[in-house]
């Protein structure tokens, strides 16, 4: 909707209600792990996890074990991108909360086009890697013409450098392309594991890590309804776009945090927070 760009069609906790729904009947039927893939949106897949979180507590209270949880992003063409516009290490922040089995790519592109973001994936993840490519871009006809061995050479050279844990196919695959695959990267060894990561991760639509060799981090704080008087009140009378260009000035003075705090007597601080987080 245009003319109201905080719209969504379904709320965060209506999506929660949906994946739980779904997880519970997957875990029903036998699976051994849960898979949340394909990740364009990374709040909607903040939805599933929590879905899945949330499940696994129950699973724990009833004395099963919790299941693990594999995570794998899409990166949608040569900005290196989620759809919704995360960069490959700000989307490996986003869910490292979730502490998955492993973490990895999959689907938009081929083996090739997905070399510099699974790099850029094995060096700054303290998780195992997973990727899962297309056989090359499809053609005009939507076909994939990626031959096994064609496939098979790229993803080896991925193995070779140790990039990989976990290698498999997404569109356009094959029985042979997966024989193809297990055959080349068969005599690598698997990724060696990093130790957690220490420093500070944070990330919008950008990663940033604060260590103890970071200069002053800026926060802007003028997002807060009870440090500035002025922000309270254009979020009190509803005016959310004149609200947003103070945090857009606070980013284009340099900072590089933004603190909105929606916590205050006089006003629905739920909603608020809701309507602005959509607009940022």
């Amino acid at each position: 909707d245009v003319e109201r760009p905080s719209y969504r069609n379904i709320s965060f906790d209506e999506l929660v209600a949906s994946y739980k729904q779904a997880a519970r009947g997957l875990v029903h039927g036998g699976v051994d792990l849960l898979m949340i893939e394909t990740v364009f949106d990374t709040l909607n897949a903040k939805a599933a996890i929590y879905a899945i979180l949330a499940l696994n507590d129950e699973r724990v209270e009833s004395g099963n074990l919790p299941l693990p949880i594999l995570m794998s992003g899409t990166i949608t063409d040569a900005s290196g991108r989620t759809l919704s516009g995360q960069t490959v290490t700000a989307f490996l922040n986003s869910v490292a909360h979730a502490e998955p089995l492993a973490i990895g790519l999959n689907c938009a592109l081929g083996a090739e086009q997905l070399r510099p973001y699974l790099a850029e994936l094995a060096r700054a993840s303290p998780f195992p890697i997973s990727v899962h490519p297309n056989a090359g871009l499809p053609n005009a006809f939507g076909e994939y013409d990626q031959t096994a061995d064609e496939m098979a050479a790229i993803v080896c050279g991925f193995a070779e450098a140790g990039w990989l844990n976990i290698v498999g196919g997404c569109c356009g695959t094959t029985s042979e392309h997966i024989s193809k695959i297990a055959d080349a990267v068969r005599d690598f060894a698997p990724r060696p594991m990093s130790g957690p990561a220490t420093e500070l991760r944070l990330s919008g639509l950008e990663a940033l890590s604060i260590t103890d060799d970071s200069l002053f981090v800026n926060i802007g704080e003028r997002t807060n309804v009870t440090g500035s008087a002025r922000f309270a009140r254009l979020i009190r009378e509803g005016d959310f776009s004149t609200a947003l260009s103070v945090a857009r000035q606070q980013v284009e003075s340099g900072a590089q945090i933004i603190d909105i705090n929606m916590d205050e007597g006089l006003l629905d601080g739920q909603a608020a927070m809701v309507e602005f987080l959509n607009l940022i």
